[in-house]
């Protein structure tokens, strides 16, 4: 970055830009794609400094406890300094850590020159020039020196030990390790064939290679497909991999009447509609804006007169419709999230372990709703993107204690390793994908 006295304003450089998104992600708890977002949308920068900053964001978040750690060994007192200058520092480590293409007097200069332009105090410059300077003269701490495992794990990975706990109990500790490098590896980008026919021809078109998990997605190691004429005419549709294994576990014939519990933004809604001819979909959300997004998925592919939008609380979907209403339901139930943290990196932070039961308790309460209004014979998937047993097949088997009437439908997948007790359960590692289960149950009287 050239000097800042011929910029307009710090804040319209990629590092300033992103101090200002990092600030609003750590300090007000904001979701780091959506102050991101927002950024973009009010600043002008090229396309360059657009991925140095989005590097910079998701990067710094994602390694934050690795960081802090770090930085740790540097300062004497992270409570005397001002929260941004704090920040600064560490996305300043982040880029002299793991960005390999970008000077470390690059870095260093820039930090100094925001600090001249953001700080209020003087000296402020000259302290983040004198930490950076010394760490790069001493070199980063060994982790090695660390003797418990989950912490070094902790700081190795930057996951909160208790995750790291959590994932070892649940995996084991080779298949946890191999997860947590995953979740440090980059996203990416899938999209969804709305006309199988096309398949070949957009992909050639898009030059993505095909999934391996889902028969009508695509990937490719990066790309913006929401600004492609096939997105706008509704030829693709940006979903993750694991995201379209849902749609297909209804086996939807045409003419069934189905209930999409928790829908928006209806990616999943517009994929069961795509297999509809004279048949029918109901989808529920809480929020009127969530709702605007489903009915703009059925708008921009063209299946809006199949899809009808519902605001109400899946909890009470038992009061809202009849018993026998539905032939098929799909409940993709609200979750931890945990299966999504290489792309939301600052879930792992935002959560504790006791959400999980919360979690489940809602979970429970949507299946116990949704199911009174199956017809016999009927079936229920139920989806999450999160990779606990707590909030998937532990939720599915209370459930089928509670209902003895319904019984577990055994799923089956090509990709045998994601198949487990006759649930789908992909973890981030496999295919570098969301971590995602699925599960279905069958109403017999």
């Amino acid at each position: 970055m050239t000097s800042l006295e011929n910029r307009q304003q710090w804040q319209e450089t990629a590092r300033g830009g992103a101090l200002m998104v990092l600030e609003s992600v750590l300090n007000e708890g904001a979701y780091s794609n959506i102050a991101l977002n927002s950024y973009l949308k009010k600043y002008r920068l090229s396309l360059a400094d657009k991925k140095l900053l989005t590097e910079i964001v998701y990067g710094t978040v994602a390694r934050k406890i690795s960081l802090e750690w770090y930085a740790a060994h540097f300062i004497k007192d992270r409570e005397q300094l001002e929260p941004w200058l704090y920040h600064l520092l560490l996305l300043s480590l982040y880029q002299l850590l793991y960005l390999d293409h970008i000077p470390d007097h690059a870095v260093v200069d820039d930090a100094v020159e925001l600090a001249k332009w953001k700080g209020k105090h003087r000296g402020q410059d000259k302290w983040i020039n004198a930490v950076l300077r010394s760490f790069l003269r001493a070199g980063a701490p060994d982790t090695a020196s660390i003797k418990r495992q989950n912490k070094r794990l902790s700081i190795d990975y930057s996951l909160p030990v208790w995750l790291v706990r959590k994932l070892i109990n649940q995996f084991g500790e080779e298949r946890a390790i191999n997860l947590f490098k995953s979740l440090l590896e980059r996203s990416k980008s899938s999209i969804r064939v709305t006309d199988p026919s096309r398949l070949e021809e957009i992909q050639q078109e898009t030059k993505t290679k095909r999934s391996v998990l889902s028969p009508v997605g695509l990937v490719k190691a990066s790309g913006h497909f929401a600004s492609s004429p096939l997105f706008d005419a509704g030829l693709i549709t940006i979903q993750d991999e694991t995201s379209q294994l849902v749609a297909p576990t209804l086996a939807i014939r045409g003419d069934e009447t189905i209930l999409d519990a928790c829908a928006a933004p209806g990616g999943k809604t517009v994929h069961m509609a795509s297999y509809l001819t004279s048949g029918s979909i109901v989808a529920l959300d809480l929020y009127d804006h969530k709702l605007k997004l489903i009915e703009d998925n059925a708008q921009r592919l063209g299946l809006t007169d199949k899809i009808t939008t519902q605001k109400a609380d899946a909890r009470q979907a038992h009061h809202l419709f009849p018993a026998d209403s539905f032939d098929k339901i799909l409940v993709d139930a609200p979750c931890s999230g945990f299966g999504l943290m290489r792309r939301k990196p600052d879930i792992r932070y935002n959560k504790e372990g006791q959400d999980l039961e919360k979690l489940q308790s809602i979970q429970l309460a949507i299946l116990d709703s949704v199911c009174q209004t199956i017809r016999k014979g009927g079936i229920i998937t139920y989806s999450t993107c999160t990779i606990f047993e707590e909030e998937n097949q532990m939720v599915l088997q209370q459930f089928l204690d509670r209902h003895p009437n319904f019984e577990q439908v055994k799923l089956n997948h090509t990709q045998a390793d994601i198949v487990k007790d006759g649930y789908l359960v992909v973890t981030p590692e496999q295919y570098q994908t969301d971590g995602f289960f699925i599960g279905q149950v069958r109403r017999l009287s």
